[in-house]
């Protein structure tokens, strides 16, 4: 090779040597700006959530005090006064709408993950979407039509029914995604051994899923225990002490509503300790579930290895 072919060879790989590190900067350049942007984006979808509690926390802390938790309502215009019944009145209605959406959801769930190609499964699963993404003022219209104008007024009961109806839809479709990631082996599996197709649904795919049911149970929990809509025209609300499903019966939302648009300045206080309260119980009903479930499944697998 002579001298100037030699130099020629040497430029080139200079050349490209130089290239290869000029792109690995524009690519450091580029990964640190999307690093950047990706922290930014996250930081901006926390500003809300932060905002909302500080002003929860300046807001509602002051009137936390014993009384605010084991008394009822004052007068309008009294100072104090509590909200033990709307406390008491919101875990009826979380129970009640339980007993009724949480079965029906996840059997829908199961059926629709079971059975995903049916026509059936295709009318149920187009429903599912449906109703979810009603207000829930009108399944509030739709429980009073069916619950309170037959019974002649308003109830615990009405209440329930309305906020079972908006759990339905996101137990259902939140199982069907669920159950749709059990891998399919763990089912022929119990089919092979003899078990039914109801058992294995139960015993095998649904204990299976069970952890991503119950998330998805908890997020239902939490939209239900919040919605004040529906309750305006089934539970309605009392300033009194009751317990009774077939009576009318307090809720939270209900008074924080009512507390928030009057023009007494210690009930808007109240409206902003029941907001305050009411994030505080949902976020203690997801981390009881969430421990329980965790210590089913630590016994469940601890009693295996014994075996």
């Amino acid at each position: 090779m002579t001298v100037p072919d030699a130099a020629r060879t040497a430029g080139a790989a200079s050349s490209r040597a130089l290239g290869a590190t000029r792109a690995m900067q524009r690519r450091r350049r580029a990964g640190s700006t999307m690093t950047v942007l990706i922290w930014a984006a996250a930081g901006l979808s926390l500003l809300p959530l932060v905002l909302i509690a500080g002003h929860l926390l300046v807001g509602g802390v002051r009137v936390l005090t014993p009384t605010f938790f084991t008394a009822l309502p004052a007068p309008p215009g009294v100072a104090g006064g509590g909200v033990a019944n709307g406390i008491a009145g919101t875990l009826v209605l979380i129970a009640l709408a339980s007993v009724i959406g949480l079965p029906v959801g996840l059997g829908a769930g199961l059926y629709l993950a079971e059975h995903r190609s049916t026509r059936l499964a295709t009318i149920v699963r187009y429903l599912s979407d449906v109703l979810s993404g009603l207000p829930s003022i009108v399944l509030g219209i739709f429980a009073w039509e069916v619950v309170v104008r037959p019974s002649g007024q308003f109830s615990a009961l009405a209440g329930g029914f309305a906020l079972g109806m908006i759990m339905i839809p996101l137990v259902a479709r939140a199982t069907e995604e669920m159950v749709r990631l059990v891998p399919v082996a763990l089912s022929e599996a119990a089919l092979a051994l003899g078990f039914t197709r109801w058992r294995t649904s139960l015993s095998i795919v649904l204990r299976t899923a069970l952890p991503g049911i119950v998330t998805a149970a908890l997020v239902a929990v939490a939209r239900v225990a919040g919605e004040t809509a529906p309750l305006l025209f089934t539970a309605f609300g009392t300033p009194y002490w009751s317990l009774r499903v077939d009576q009318p019966i307090a809720a939270l939302p209900l008074q924080i509503y009512n507390y928030a648009m009057s023009p007494y300045d210690d009930w808007r206080a109240q409206a902003w300790g029941g907001a305050l309260v009411l994030i505080v119980l949902v976020l203690v009903i997801s981390m009881l579930a969430r421990r329980a479930t965790r210590s089913r499944f630590a016994s469940a697998s601890g009693g295996a290895v014994n075996d």
